[in-house]
């Protein structure tokens, strides 16, 4: 019996061999099938994963034409979800045509794919860990309240965040637009928006326009004195809000002037410039037409009267409520040193509120009466005294186109300076772009891909260890049990040699 048959031959007597119908497994020879079957697994596996991040990288290309910004907002009101003007706050004005619009045309693209820009920017707000948790727990406690504890968990529940922080996405697999091209269009956009924020929410520029499209010459002169009073009224009251909300004293470093400085120059050219034509012009009767003059004058009182009747009324109601308002009362306890405790009351916002209002009523109503008297003294000089000279007329024409110089370089000067405050202090930080896109490098690119294709490659690479495992244990046990019939038949010759012996 050579070394081979000895083998085989104390093999299948360990796995006992008079049991012949028995299937034989070898740990040993799973393992040299393991080995065996390695270098075909191994090779299998990584064409395999070639194939799928290519195949991947092939059908999902569009899916990674996409790039991400982060961006804030810090205002008062923001935290309630509202605008600067206390308006419910649309983070969608992101992506407004106008601004995609500005962006294209800033850098010299045609506008056609500006739908399919617009379509492709999506804006997710960021809501930190602690306001997710605390919304939960609020909505646990208002789950498991009782019925008498409902409304308090209900006024728990009511708790809405509102994000300051946005992250905006950019998908642009429907646009021709290269990596680099569509990343330096994204950041535009961005930028662009925020002279679109200081342009919607700083100051109104169509009011210089307005009051600057308005042409004094075809008004009368004592019209155009109301005109251009109206107009520096207007100015006087947004500067003065403009000072009231400043608490730096700001001054610009483009025009060299304060808000309080814009005042008094508002100030200046009221008392000193259009007092001094509106008296020449009312002195001297100077008018284009006396006629028509009086008819404006007349249209005027009566305008006014309405409005002094309005606020007539709605001072007597406000003054009826203050009368009649209920002050808070608190009650103050003793010290500890004696049983006696005191009342007091004392006035709440509503009641000050309440106080502006009759204040400004009552100042509506004093000047409705000043300028209805004006305008019946103006009505009876022009019926009584002839009207004004050519040369008088001359000089009027003079002095309000001067006027009207010096009101240009005004509004021009509040333009500049109330730019300037809402873009360097009040807006300053209004608006920030934290982290702008930036273009996918090859190595970013790749990352993605197999992001995408980890869970089909560990299914397919998982399937491979299966086929392998069995092709390698199908294998072992058929060698195995074939080396085991082969032992089997060699002992019965043995049996049957020894037989005939």
């Amino acid at each position: 019996m050579d070394n081979k048959e000895q083998h085989y031959l104390n093999v299948t007597l360990n796995n006992e061999d008079n049991h012949k119908d028995d299937v034989v497994i070898s740990f040993s020879g799973i393992f040299r099938k393991f080995k065996k079957y390695f270098l075909v697994w191994l090779i299998t596996a990584i064409v395999a994963c070639i194939i799928t991040l290519i195949g991947s990288a092939i059908f999902s290309s569009d899916q990674h034409k996409s790039m991400t910004a982060l961006v804030s907002f810090t205002f008062d009101g923001i935290e309630e979800g509202l605008d600067p003007d206390g308006n419910k706050f649309d983070v969608n004005s992101l992506k407004n045509p106008f601004v995609i619009e500005s962006a294209l045309t800033k850098l010299g693209y045609p506008l056609d794919e500006l739908e399919d820009i617009r379509q492709g920017i999506s804006i997710e707000g960021i809501i930190p860990t602690d306001a997710i948790d605390r919304i939960t727990t609020y909505k646990s406690v208002y789950e498991n309240a009782t019925s008498g504890a409902l409304s308090a968990a209900q006024a728990m529940l009511d708790v809405t965040y509102y994000p300051t922080q946005y992250k905006v996405k950019f998908n642009y697999s429907e646009t021709s637009f290269g990596n680099e091209e569509a990343v330096e269009i994204f950041n535009t956009v961005l930028e662009c928006y925020r002279d679109y924020f200081f342009e919607t929410y700083g100051y109104n520029k169509a009011l210089g326009s307005a009051v600057t499209a308005l042409d004094y010459t075809t008004y009368d002169y004592a019209e155009a004195v109301d005109v251009f009073d109206s107009t520096l009224q207007v100015l006087k009251n947004y500067v003065s809000n403009l000072a009231e909300e400043d608490t730096t004293r700001f001054r610009s470093s483009n025009t060299g002037y304060t808000f309080a400085d814009l005042s008094e120059a508002i100030k200046t050219i009221q008392e000193m410039d259009l007092d001094k034509i509106s008296s020449y012009v009312t002195v001297n009767n100077v008018t284009r037409d006396k006629d028509s003059l009086i008819d404006y004058y007349q249209y005027r009182i009566d305008a006014l009267n309405r409005e002094k009747t309005i606020a007539s009324e709605n001072l007597a109601t406000i003054t009826k409520s203050i009368d009649t308002y209920q002050k808070d009362t608190i009650m103050i306890f003793g010290n500890g040193t004696d049983n006696t405790n005191t009342q007091q009351t004392q006035a709440s916002a509503q009641y000050d509120l309440l106080i502006k209002q009759k204040i400004s009523a009552q100042n509506n109503v004093s000047t409705a009466t000043q300028r209805i008297n004006f305008y019946n003294q103006r009505i009876k000089a022009l019926k009584e005294k002839p009207v004004g000279s050519d040369a008088k007329i001359e000089h009027v024409e003079e002095r309000l186109s001067d006027l009207n110089t010096k009101v240009s370089n005004l509004i021009d000067n509040i333009n500049k300076t109330a730019d300037e405050y809402y873009t360097t202090v009040a807006f300053a930080n209004a608006y920030n772009v934290l982290v702008p896109a930036s273009s996918s490098s090859v190595v970013h690119s790749i990352r993605n891909v197999i992001e995408d294709s980890i869970n089909l490659l560990f299914i397919i690479e998982a399937l491979l260890v299966v086929v392998y495992v069995c092709v390698a244990f199908v294998n072992a046990v058929a060698d195995e049990n074939r080396k085991k019939t082969v032992i089997s038949d060699y002992k019965e010759k043995t049996e049957e040699k020894a037989e005939i012996k």
